[in-house]
């Protein structure tokens, strides 16, 4: 037989990610206002019946197409005081077209599903009945809830057997809804059944694995407890055989087993510990045991420091220390950013990696690349360790030696970590450039590993033998020069050029920096001695010429004893304030006047055949000159004489610059007739320094043009590029060098190649102003240029 279905036009009462099946009884709030408008909707309308509603589950704001007819039991307080509803869930009813109804509630029409129940009951559905009721009683035995087993039982019909099922805090509210669009009986029983039994199948995995927990809990206590009574066994054998409590190797063994150590760390230093232990006092392996154990428990395996991931504060510190310097404090803010990024994400460890960086400040000496390591680890809150590799030349003094040798020492990576005391310091790998080799071994190859993101985090040093987790180091490393080191270690970090300070930033390093530091040192006040911007300034372009602050310092510190010097003398009264006309007084005439503020008849390129290069040494960019003369022809022979000990490839750009001169020199309206029965030479001034490259090729033609044609170079015009026999004008390096060193040089015009000109971006905008750059592709532009009286025709690029 079947229920007959039956009309009904209900108010709608949501239930928010619940489900209310038939039979059960629940309380609802009535604080919510969609159910205070359904209940209050049901009651004007209900006369003197119970008022009825329509419970529809409401899942991610969706309707379900099934509800339950509710009657509303009672209306009260609940327990915490709020007011609530007792309603009764009595049959499922489809849900149909929404009506009007009174009240603000949601009224729609339904009909009730009709549900088979089959009599008697066929076997099969009475073995589900008795397995669901078996189940059920197991469950809330396991929960202590005895009083419901007997109304679980009690309970006949296999409808509401199965409705019973969504008193159930483990179903889910799919599974509800399931339940409750189901209108077989026998169907919503076996899906009770199923989520019962998946539950309680669950809950035994749950259970087995707390039993084995709690067995290994038993056991380590075990362990500890018969450890603690071998120790007294231990004990009571070293009082009967007079020998001192405490025994050294004893004491090992509760260092280690107390000691925070890695599985592996800890596995191997109680393996030494035993080793240690078998051995005799008269052993030299006892020793070394002894003291690499001491080196074991000294290293911070678990210390690490937390990062402070305030980003603009970071910043800031790197502002407030260094001055310029834009493009490695953006790489260090990159950085930060990133590891909080990932933080935030829980990405911290990524494939047993942190986010360790490896950067290389490659730069002249005294920009500030070593002291811009502290100013990393401060800005990151973390430990800093300098690691000085100049003339290192052992490979064991980065991988440690081996034990079997006396005196072995862990390597100098180890010890850095050691004595920062935690596993993510900043290490400062200074003068890597300086790294020598020799029969015993290679350190820049050893340093390999060392720096390769994806191989540190298992570094095994020589001496420990052990795997040192590195990947959360942050290694700075520094050098003067990036061809000196070698190509492989150089591709394992990332390239950050410090390539020299303007004059404005030299002022600002120097008041704000230097003059602090000297003045504290020399013995005076900051209000004894003020130095004005002025003499600041003259000190940096006129008394010093570099590309660091080195000399800037010591010509400051030079002024200062003077100073302090004349007081004690009684020679001059304090304070003093120094203005820029007061420098030659105290330090003496400056050393590096520039070529423009000299008398014209006396700047280098007054005579046709000078002109002004641009090249890059090892203290950063610098200008350079470039001579040429012909020689008489009835005294000197023909042919291309080169002095200034010049490499090989800058003597083949003066022979291709004379080569092409010799063959479009009709064009260029030079009387190349010269060429061919005079010798040309080419001179390169300071002949003690190396020189080579062939960034002069430019430089040297347009001297050469200069002395065929008579017209002088133009003082205030500096150039760099390579020369082809075609004429074309090729790119070369060191750009930003070369244009600061045009800069500080007091020149103003400054020609490189057009394919150089992206590099411009690199280029701080306060020197780019004080320049007037203008890239070119052929030499025919250069001299039209850079010879006086010609016509300016290119377009100038800044």
């Amino acid at each position: 037989m079947a229920s007959t279905s039956v009309s009904l036009t209900l108010p709608v009462l949501p239930l928010d990610d619940e489900v209310v099946l038939p039979g059960m009884v629940v309380p609802l709030d009535l604080s919510d206002a969609d159910v205070r408008a359904a209940v209050e909707a049901a009651q004007a309308a209900a006369g003197s019946g119970k008022p009825r509603v329509l419970l529809v589950p409401r899942i991610d704001g969706q309707y379900a197409g099934t509800g339950v007819l509710g009657t509303v039991e009672q209306v009260g307080r609940l327990s915490d005081g709020d007011p609530g509803a007792l309603i009764r869930g009595r049959e499922r009813v489809r849900i149909g077209a929404g009506t009007t109804g009174p009240g603000a509630a949601l009224w729609v029409e339904g009909e009730t599903v009709e549900e088979p129940v089959p009599e008697p009951l066929p076997g099969a559905v009475t073995e589900l009945v008795k397995e669901y009721k078996a189940l059920a009683t197991s469950w809330l035995k396991k929960r202590g809830a005895w009083q419901v087993v007997d109304r679980v039982q009690q309970i006949e019909g296999v409808s509401a057997l199965a409705d019973n099922s969504g008193y159930s805090p483990f179903l889910t509210v799919a599974q509800k809804v399931e339940l409750l669009e189901t209108a077989d009986p026998v169907a919503r029983l076996r899906l009770a059944v199923k989520a019962l039994s998946d539950h309680l199948a669950e809950q035994d995995v749950a259970e087995s694995i707390a039993k084995d927990v709690q067995d290994g809990v038993d056991k380590q206590q075990r362990e500890f407890l018969l450890r603690r009574q071998l120790e007294a066994v231990r004990k009571e054998l070293r009082e009967i055989n007079g020998e001192k409590d405490g025994e050294e190797s004893d004491d090992y063994r509760t260092r280690v087993e107390a000691a925070d150590l890695p599985e592996k760390v800890r596995e191997a230093a109680l393996k030494e510990v035993e080793k240690l232990e078998r051995s005799s006092d008269q052993s030299p392996e006892g020793s070394w045991i002894r003291t690499w154990l001491d080196t074991v428990l000294e290293l911070p395996w678990n210390e690490r420091t937390e990062d402070e991931y305030d980003i603009r504060g970071a910043r800031a510190v790197l502002d407030a220390e260094h001055a310029g310097l834009s493009d490695v404090k953006d790489r260090i803010t990159e950085y930060l950013a990133v590891r909080k990024r990932r933080s935030e994400r829980g990405m911290g460890v990524v494939g047993g990696r942190r986010g360790g960086a490896v950067l290389a400040l490659v730069g002249p000496p005294g920009v500030g690349k070593t002291s811009l390591g502290e100013s990393v680890a401060h800005a990151m809150g973390r430990t800093f360790v300098r690691v000085a590799l100049g003339g290192v030349r052992d490979e064991a003094e980065i991988r440690g030696h081996r034990r079997t040798y006396v005196g072995a020492l862990p390597g100098r990576i180890v010890r850095a970590i050691k004595e920062a005391g935690s596993m993510n310091p900043v290490v400062l790998l200074d003068e890597i450039d300086k790294v020598g080799s020799d029969f015993r071994g290679d350190p820049a190859a050893a340093l390999l590993e060392v720096l390769d993101p994806a191989q540190n985090h298992t570094f095994r040093d020589h001496y420990l033998e052990v795997e040192l987790d590195l990947s959360d180091v942050v290694f700075l490393a520094t050098a003067n020069v990036l061809e000196a080191i070698p190509e492989a270690l150089a591709d394992r970090m990332e390239l950050v050029r410090l390539d020299g300070y303007t004059e404005d930033e030299k002022v600002v390093i120097a008041r704000d920096h230097l003059l602090p530091r000297q003045l504290e040192r020399a013995g005076l006040g900051a209000d004894e001695v003020v130095l004005e911007d002025d003499a600041l300034r003259r000190l940096a372009g006129e008394y010093t010429r570099e590309a660091g602050v080195r000399t800037l310092e010591r010509s400051l510190a030079r002024l200062l004893r003077k100073v302090a010097s004349q007081h004690e003398l009684g020679e001059r009264e304090l304070p003093l304030r120094v203005g820029s006309d007061d420098l030659r007084a105290l330090i003496g005439r400056p050393h590096h006047v520039p070529e423009s503020a000299q008398d014209p008849s006396e700047r280098r390129t007054a005579v046709p055949g000078v002109a002004t290069g641009l090249a890059v040494t090892g203290a950063g960019g610098d200008v350079l000159f470039v001579e040429a003369s012909l020689a008489d022809p009835e005294t000197g022979a023909a042919g291309l004489t080169l002095t200034g000990q010049l490499g090989d490839v800058m003597k083949e750009s003066a022979q291709i610059a004379l080569s092409f001169l010799r063959s479009h020199g009709a064009e260029l309206e030079l009387p190349v007739a010269d060429l061919k029965d005079r010798g040309v030479h080419i001179h390169f001034p300071a002949g003690a320094v190396p020189k080579d490259g062939p960034s002069a090729g430019i430089t040297m033609t347009t001297a050469l043009a200069s002395l065929l044609s008579g017209r002088q170079v133009r003082t205030d015009v500096a150039m760099t590029g390579e020369v082809s026999l075609t004429g074309r004008v090729l790119p070369i390096g060191g750009v930003k060098q070369k244009l600061l060193a045009a800069h500080r040089a007091g020149l103003t015009t400054v020609i490189i190649p057009k394919r150089n000109e992206a590099d411009l971006d690199d280029v701080p905008a306060a020197v780019l102003e004080g320049l007037e750059v203008h890239p070119v592709t052929d030499v025919r532009q250069v001299l039209e240029l850079a010879l006086v009286g010609a016509e300016v025709a290119a377009e100038v690029a800044a």
